[in-house]
């Protein structure tokens, strides 16, 4: 008996024999649940003959499944049943992402908010052990991460190093010829690796942001493949990540590091949406030095995330820039500068819980991204040489960046946020006397204040009860009912509180 949101696998074995069965081959499987609508997923390589299709229901009874090819050993049908999940983990419970009504926020399939708090382990794939990626998950988990940035492949052309995970400089292959700027010869066993460190990932509740093959600086900027490669490459590997990753919760990234034209995330993007029947969310991550407003129009575009450098500054406009952009788009700054990078003390500590707070309230409200110098490469150690010290701290590897402290900051964002109605949430200037604003009207009001201190209600609209959480440890240090309005002043109402320290304010009726 299969579960809903958790999949399960079909295996053929191809009766003809190809020369290359990862591009000459492509079949589907249509699954057909109780009611009569259709899901149709592609199968991948699984080397040698074998082809396998992963598959998730999304709702219980008896379903069944059939596949048509030219080829007699990729055909066949069948039935199965599935029951309702009984798994704890949130990510299956509540099932896989889609985007809201108003396509602002991501959400689960059940309808439950939910707010990204995702890290960068850009190069945990390829340099990740099991064992070091379960140390690492155990970590975000219990920080409140529930989402992580993957180059899915080492994007450098003219990386070179061992096979070796655990030696310096090494990391694992995904095809034989990305080095020369094609993906057709695919590395199954490193697939079959990454299989584990992804399952590792959703058992602590950490959807992989996955991202194809980088466009911009890559892994030591040497020359990333993402805008090298064909768009028959491109859009082949995205449909077979969907085919390999898509049955389990996920985010798509297309475009990561670069301008939005290269044709390469237009191909990835509608490779994506045309194989993705579960619609997860997809979008693009930009360059600092770009506007984020590409292929804006585009059905098969979720989101836009912004990145704005690594200088230590906060840049809430760029994020208030793309929330204005229409159609509408989940918005977030994907990338604000990496804790740490090149020298101890920049953007550390609680730099990362402002930068995180006002880039939510400007309209970032898909959620919040944090970063940490030398775990994003995945340094093996602080003495692991061959690392462009311009995005790295040169006192750490991966496991001191893992300890950084503001990185417990950026996970509490959601955890505050925790079972309040947020889907949809936009920032507000009208309601109240506060510059860091977001309202969900008729249910809820949340302002941002650095300093703490008075918080000026200008709309009656705003429901009299609140609390006020400290953003450093999520605690709840006050709770009320406010005044009501005075006659001297008959539409404003006040949360009265002592200033000097950060304080998040929620109101509700």
């Amino acid at each position: 008996m299969h579960q809903t949101w958790q999949f399960f696998e079909l295996h053929f074995e191809a009766s003809n024999k190809y020369p290359n069965p990862y591009t000459d081959v492509n079949f589907d499987v249509i699954f057909v649940s109780p009611n009569g609508k259709s899901f149709q997923r592609p199968a991948f390589w699984n080397g040698d003959s074998k082809f396998t299709v992963r598959f998730a229901a999304p709702t219980a009874g008896r379903w069944s499944w059939s596949a048509t090819h030219y080829d007699a050993g990729l055909r066949g049908s069948g039935e199965f049943d599935v029951e309702e999940t009984t798994s704890t983990n949130r990510l299956l419970k509540h099932g896989f992402l889609k985007m809201s009504p108003t396509r602002r926020s991501a959400m689960h399939a059940d309808g439950t908010p939910f707010i990204i708090a995702s890290d960068t382990a850009w190069g945990l794939p390829w340099r990740g052990t099991t064992a070091d990626v379960l140390t690492y998950a155990k970590k975000r988990q219990s920080q409140g991460f529930n989402a992580t940035l993957l180059m899915t492949v080492q994007p450098d052309m003219e990386a070179r190093g061992p096979r070796d995970r655990t030696q310096d400089e090494g990391f694992g292959v995904g095809f034989e010829d990305l080095q020369d700027g094609a993906l057709t010869q695919i590395n199954n066993e490193y697939f079959d690796y990454f299989d584990k460190l992804h399952e590792i990932l959703i058992e602590h509740e950490i959807v992989p942001i996955l991202q194809p093959v980088f466009q911009g600086f890559g892994w030591k900027g040497l020359r990333v493949a993402g805008k090298e490669v064909s768009t028959a490459d491109y859009a082949r590997y995205c449909r077979y990540l969907v085919a390999r990753y898509g049955a389990s919760p996920a985010i798509y990234l297309p475009g990561a590091d670069g301008v939005g034209a290269y044709e390469q995330i237009t191909a990835g993007g509608e490779s994506i949406e045309a194989n993705d029947c579960y619609q997860q969310p997809t979008g693009i991550h930009y360059q600092p030095h770009t506007r984020a407003t590409s292929h804006q129009d585009a059905t098969w575009l979720d989101f836009q995330w912004c990145q704005t450098g690594h200088g230590g500054e906060h840049a809430p406009q760029r994020v208030a820039e793309m929330w204005l952009a229409t159609p509408a788009k989940g918005v977030a700054n994907g990338e604000p500068t990496y804790e740490n990078t090149e020298f101890e003390g920049r953007a550390s500590g609680w730099w990362q819980g402002t930068e995180a707070w006002v880039n939510l309230s400007a309209g970032g409200t898909m959620g919040v991204f944090y970063g940490a110098a030398s775990l994003w490469q995945w340094r093996l150690h602080k003495d692991e040489p061959g690392h462009p010290t311009v995005f790295l701290n040169p006192n750490a590897g991966w496991q001191e960046a893992l300890e950084y402290e503001g990185a417990k900051y950026v996970g509490l964002v959601p955890q505050i946020l925790a079972g309040l109605p947020t889907t949809d949430m936009e920032p507000s200037v009208e309601h109240a006397i506060s510059p860091h604003c977001l309202i969900v009207p008729g249910k809820l009001f949340i302002a941002y204040q650095e300093q703490g201190g008075r918080l000026m209600i200008m709309d009656d609209q705003i429901g009299p009860n609140y609390k006020i959480v400290d953003p450093k440890t999520g605690q709840t240090v006050a709770e009320g009912t406010m005044n009501q309005p005075g006659p001297t002043q008959p539409s404003a109402r006040w949360i009265e509180h002592p200033a000097g320290e950060p304080r998040v304010y929620i109101c509700w009726f």
